[in-house]
């Protein structure tokens, strides 16, 4: 890995990243990491260099792991990355204005409001963020069971076909809204330029349409599917944990 002054004191090997999507270090409601997360994520760090990326923006990052979060991780990238903190300090922003255009966002903005004013559905189970890279739409249980949020993906995919727009559906209850390749890839672009000889990739919405799908497919990484908190520990033990596995890594 190429020398930075920033590099952390104790931080892991330096041919090794573990990068995980946010929900598969929480998933369960209310979602928020553990103390033995926590305490995981800690010895974890002694190892390998450890990073999170989520769709959410930096404030949901540190409701869910911690206001402490960007000195805790070695990477953090909100927003898929758009928002970049690397070895504890601001790396980079990019905003999804300056990038789509004033007009393409009025008319997406105007449409979602328009399709859901026509839903007959209680109007308090709706937020729509507007964030450098995402317009989040997210529903209750209710909403879940009812698919909207996938019928929705399906109507918005139609009615902006040919405007640059990608969508997945992520975490439990939202789907995302970005530029075509502003997914979850986005931060690789930063972490390769590391020099990590091997990236595994920690996610639950694997499957073509989720937020993790990209990522976990891309060839820079090492996909792997979880489903708890659980599961990410444990694949991370069995390929890091190891005495033997340890020495190759460092």
């Amino acid at each position: 890995m190429k020398n930075n002054p920033r590099q952390p004191k104790g931080s892991g090997c330096r041919l090794a990243l573990a990068l995980s999507d946010l929900h598969s270090q929480t998933l369960a409601l209310p979602l928020k990491a553990t103390p033995d997360m926590h305490q995981f994520l800690n010895e974890l760090r002694q190892r390998v260099r450890v990073g999170v990326v989520g769709g959410s923006d930096l404030d949901k990052i540190k409701e869910q792991l911690g206001d402490d979060v960007i000195n805790r991780m070695d990477y953090v990238f909100a927003e898929n990355g758009l928002v970049a903190y690397r070895f504890g300090q601001l790396h980079s922003v990019q905003n999804i204005q300056a990038y789509l255009g004033e007009e393409v966002l009025q008319d997406f903005i105007n449409f979602c409001l328009n399709y859901l004013s026509k839903i007959k559905l209680p109007k308090k189970s709706f937020f729509l963020i507007y964030q450098k890279i995402t317009l989040s739409d997210f529903f209750n249980v209710l909403m879940q069971k009812e698919k909207i949020r996938e019928k929705f993906v399906s109507v918005l995919k139609e009615e902006f076909a040919g405007k640059g727009l990608a969508f997945s559906i992520g975490g439990q209850i939202s789907f995302d809204v970005f530029p075509v390749g502003w997914d979850k890839r986005y931060c690789l672009g930063i972490v390769e330029k590391d020099s990590y000889q091997r990236i595994h990739f920690f996610g639950d919405k694997t499957m073509p349409g989720g937020n993790d799908y990209e990522i976990f497919v891309d060839p820079r990484t090492i996909g792997h599917e979880v489903k708890s908190p659980e599961d990410t520990q444990r694949i991370c033990k069995e390929l890091f944990f190891s005495s033997v596995i340890q020495k190759e890594v460092q």
